[in-house]
């Protein structure tokens, strides 16, 4: 393993079990190279609706607003 894998590897761990999974089912799809397309359900296709939306009317996070998300996910 490279160290940079490993790296990697090492901050997953300090993730919550449920967002640890997310990323294995995140990493298993980009290592398939035959991997069918994401579905989306109807909420997820309302959430991404509404975000271009707001994106369109120049609605986006601030800077401060960006970090604390980051910040609570350990980043």
């Amino acid at each position: 393993m490279t160290d940079l894998l490993e790296h990697a590897v090492n901050r997953l761990r300090m993730l919550p079990f449920d967002q640890q999974n997310e990323m294995a089912r995140l990493l298993m799809r980009l290592l398939d190279a035959e991997a069918e397309p994401v579905s989306f359900s109807a909420a997820e296709r309302a959430a991404i609706a509404k975000s271009k939306a707001a994106a369109a009317r120049g609605e986006f996070a601030s800077d401060e607003e960006v970090r604390a998300v980051w910040a609570g996910h350990g980043l």
